[in-house]
């Protein structure tokens, strides 16, 4: 069984109707909505025509939110219906990123995430969705989708229907039919700086790129706004994250050129140590409920990349405690089968953002195939470059680092000039030279300190380039974790 919706654009009237029943059924906060309706104005004057397009979770087939949920506060009911608790909820907005429809919110009051759960709690006493009874024109449609013989199938079977972002491949179940195409496809219609009753929401004031076009003559004139979700907390653990991993992917083998000195058998273990704890309290601190992180222990969905990469980082810290131990204990050669199970591991929490990143299906320039060996290749810079400041005189270190240096510089510019396979992708690529910090460009200037100058601090000064290698990364990853939220999935 598979519940879904079909609304009939031929016959609606754009009354808001549907809105304000879902408000008042489901005390839905002053500025979020479970279901919206958004006007694109197509033509001009005198010929134009407005188009409406209501808006609303999907209750995907194979739906994301649920899959990443690091605490299974979502889950898909026998009848396909996608519902939220949300006193499982421990406020990681990743369900947010995964949904490729903006169809989820994160009430602030409570600190949890909510989303059209098909009005389930009238569902289950037998009464359709709030907003399918106040509809005046009865554009709205529910029904078993896998009931051939339910009104919903039969309308996709005898009407040309579409539905919103297919190559997501999420298996959206909430039909349209006669919907504009300019609407169903975020983007191609330019947004104002004012809407039609009002400014346009203020959480993304990043102007539209240049170098993407719009249709002619096509503006959305209402739409709700969506905040950026993730913001310099992601980028900084990032970073830590990399700097931890790097130390202990190089720690087994650097040659020390003093084998007994205190970088040789400290330093690897003493900056992964540091950092990682650092990395720990920062996914922590971003959650909206910090308080209820140990949920991702006590009820864990291992099929999130969150929780997985938790048992990672656990068990990270565990060896690299246990390699401090042996060091205390003179147990050397526990200390170097340690040492490259921790490099082993630090592969591993280097690189399983990029697998997490491939879940948040509502974000496709974090679903590149460039960014594991990207953040492969950061984490042994971070790595390299603290290293060197604990013993620049390790003649390997250098020539390590600069190779990861110049990596990540090429795969950077890969991953904004190369072609990519979606328009989401597409215009996320765009706004990462639209990212400021102050004065500053943060993808340009990001690279320009994190790889030209680092390369040159290299040469001069090893023991010093771990500050632009690090002031430029975090630059760099604040303009690819915003950009990537930029444009508009509804």
């Amino acid at each position: 069984m598979q519940y879904g919706f079909v609304i009939d654009h031929s016959s609606c009237i754009g009354c808001h109707a549907c809105t304000v029943a879902c408000k008042a059924e489901n005390d839905v906060p002053v500025g979020s909505f479970r279901t919206a309706v958004k006007y694109t104005e197509v033509g001009t004057f005198p010929e134009i025509r407005r188009h409406f397009l209501v808006q609303r979770c999907n209750h995907c087939s194979d739906a994301p939110c649920v899959t990443i949920c690091p605490v299974n506060a979502l889950e898909k009911r026998p009848d396909g219906i996608v519902d939220v608790d949300r006193d499982a909820c421990i406020g990681c907005r990743a369900c947010m990123q995964a949904c490729p429809y903006d169809a989820i919110y994160l009430n602030e009051d409570l600190g949890a995430v909510e989303k059209c759960h098909f009005c389930a709690h009238r569902i289950d006493r037998g009464l359709e969705p709030a907003c399918v009874t106040v509809c005046p024109v009865g554009a709205i449609v529910t029904g078993d989708l896998h009931d051939p013989g339910s009104r919903v199938s039969l309308m996709i079977l005898d009407n040309e229907t579409s539905v919103r972002r297919p190559e997501q491949g999420t298996g959206p179940n909430v039909h349209y039919v006669g919907a504009d195409e300019i609407s169903l496809h975020p983007g191609t219609a330019s947004r104002p700086p004012t809407y039609l009753w009002s400014d346009r929401p203020p959480d993304k004031p990043e102007p539209w790129p240049d170098t993407l076009t719009t249709a002619p003559d096509a503006t959305v004139v209402l739409d709700q706004g969506h905040r950026v979700q993730w913001g310099w907390p992601i980028a900084v653990y990032l970073v830590t994250k990399g700097i931890a991993a790097g130390a202990a992917m190089l720690a087994p083998f650097v040659p020390w050129p003093d084998r007994a000195g205190f970088a040789a058998l400290w330093a690897p273990e003493i900056i992964a140590m540091v950092f990682i704890m650092v990395t720990l309290v920062l996914l922590v601190e971003d959650l909206s409920r910090p308080l209820l992180f140990y949920r991702m222990l006590t009820r864990p969905n291992f099929r999130s990349w969150l929780v997985k990469g938790g048992v990672l980082l656990g068990m990270f810290t565990a060896v690299i405690a246990a390699v401090m131990v042996a060091r205390l204990a003179g147990l050397d050669g526990a200390v170097d089968i340690g040492r490259v199970i921790g490099a082993v591991l630090g592969i591993g929490i280097a690189g399983y953002t990029a697998l997490l990143f491939a879940q948040c299906k509502g974000r496709d320039l974090w679903e590149s195939s460039l960014l594991l060996p990207h953040l492969l290749a950061q984490a042994v810079m971070c790595g390299g470059a603290a290293l060197l400041a604990c013993d620049p005189s390790c003649p390997a270190l250098p020539s390590i680092t600069a190779v990861a240096i110049l990596a990540h510089g090429a795969l950077a510019l890969a991953e904004r000039y190369r072609t990519h396979p979606t328009d989401n992708a597409r215009q996320a690529a765009a706004f990462l030279g639209r990212i400021e910090v102050g004065p500053l460009k943060a993808w340009r200037d990001g690279l320009l300190l994190g790889v030209g100058l680092s390369l040159v601090v290299l040469v001069v000064l090893p023991v010093a380039s771990i500050i632009p290698v690090v002031v430029g990364l975090l630059l760099y990853e604040h303009a690819f974790v915003r950009a990537a939220q930029l444009p508009p999935l509804s």
